[in-house]
This record gives structure tokens, sequence and C-alpha cells, in this order.
């Protein structure tokens, strides 16, 4: 029989989707790949159904120590369900909590898009020059990258350091004016969590270089890292012409 698997958490139902077929019986509201995904939706990432995700009877539910609450986590425990606990801050522990998550998901081997994401990221050469940035994750109120996070650490691979990596919060509340005085070489908007757009985000800084980035490639670590340098790196070149 194969593992009743929950996800909680975007990136990793792709991964298990396309590496354990048969596994994932629930996902969350913001699961939105594979494209063709058909499970029953639980809620969001912060806000899961815990009732919902009990009637699923699931063997093992996948979560991530940033996305998803502890109170939820240790209800899910109390209940009786194992809860397998993510925690990546960079692109080798991705990896390593990739293979960990679909080893206990049931997959039957090593898929082959680990492997050549691996391949990518190791044969990544070292750039040229570096890049500062700042990047915002939300507006209204402003929030940016901080400490110790997965898309810092893809950035930095790419050759790009962006300003907060040293502040004391991992997503720290930065006022907009101040943003602006960073006067970083570009700012990186990516589309997920907030969903910055051509008409939604450079406009609040004028002069300065933005761009926008697939938030799927920039902080999902499943499928699309093996995609993530290619199409990241091709949108910076094109704002920092």
């Amino acid at each position: 029989m194969p593992v009743r698997v929950v996800s909680l958490v975007p990136s990793l139902t792709e991964a298990v989707a396309v590496s354990a077929p048969g596994a994932l019986v629930g996902a969350t509201d913001w699961c939105s790949h594979p494209a063709d995904l058909d499970v029953p939706r639980i809620g969001g990432t912060k806000n899961p159904e815990l009732d919902r995700i009990l009637a699923l009877a699931p063997d093992l539910v996948v979560a991530n120590e940033e996305e998803n609450r502890e109170p939820d986590l240790a209800a899910l425990r109390a209940a009786g369900v194992e809860v397998l606990v993510t925690v990546v801050c960079d692109v080798p522990q991705a990896f390593a909590e990739l293979a960990r998550v679909l080893e206990a998901c049931g997959a039957k081997s090593r898929p082959r898009w680990l492997d050549e994401a691996e391949a990518v990221w190791s044969a990544l050469p070292q750039p040229e020059h570096r890049t500062t940035a700042v990047v915002p994750i939300w507006r209204r109120p402003w929030m940016v990258l901080g400490r110790d996070t997965f898309a810092g650490d893809v950035l930095s691979r790419l050759g790009v350091d962006h300003l907060y990596a040293s502040h004391a919060e991992r997503y720290p509340r930065i006022p907009l004016d101040e943003l602006r005085a960073a006067a970083p070489d570009v700012v990186v908007l990516p589309d997920e969590p907030y969903r910055f757009t051509a008409d939604d985000g450079p406009e609040a800084f004028p002069g300065l270089r933005c761009a926008l980035v697939s938030g799927r490639h920039l902080t999902w670590y499943g499928p699309s890292l093996a995609q993530a340098p290619r199409v990241l790196g091709e949108a910076l070149r094109a704002a920092l012409r």
C-alpha cells in the first residue's frame, strides 16, 4: 500500500506528486503545481483545516518550519499523525530535505529531476561581478528578504547580494523610503507571495532598476530548481542591461 501523504507546502506538493505518484491525498489551496493536480484541498499553509486533514487519514503530513505554524503541526501529532517538518535555508539543504521527504513518501527511486537540479547548481560558474539588491516579498507593509532565507541563498549563488542579509529578522518590515535610500543595483520583485507585476511594484522605486521574477523559481524547492538558474538569470540580466 502506498503511503498516504498530505502536503502543507506547495513546493513539496509538486515534488511528491511527480516523484511518488499516488501518494498525495491532500494539499493546500496554494498548491498550484503540477497544473493537473487533482486532490482534496485542506485550506492554506497558515490556516489548514485540521478536521479535513484528519478525515483523509494520512500516514504522513509534510510541512516546513517557516511556512507552517507549530500549533497546527502539534495538533496533528496529538491526533496521532506523523508530521515531517523540513528546514530549508539554502540550496544544499533543499536537496537534502527533498531526498528525505521523497524517501518518507515512498518514492521508489531518486527522481531524475533531483539529480539534474543538483548538477545544474553544482555547475554554476562563479559570477564575474556581484550585484546589490533589495528583495521585497510584500507591500502594505513593505517586507523584504532578511537573514538565512532560501531565496537569499539562491540569489547569492547567482551573484546577487541582497542588502538585508544580515538583518536580525528573516523577513523584516522596512519603510519604503529606507528601501529607496539603500540605492541597490536592482530591486528584485517576485510574483509571490505578493504578486508584484509591471504595474504594481516598480512604480514605488523611481530611478531604480527592477527585475520582475518568477516567485516559484526563486522560493520553491522542487522540480523548478532545475530551471531556476536559467529563468532567474535571464530576468536579472534583462533588468541590468
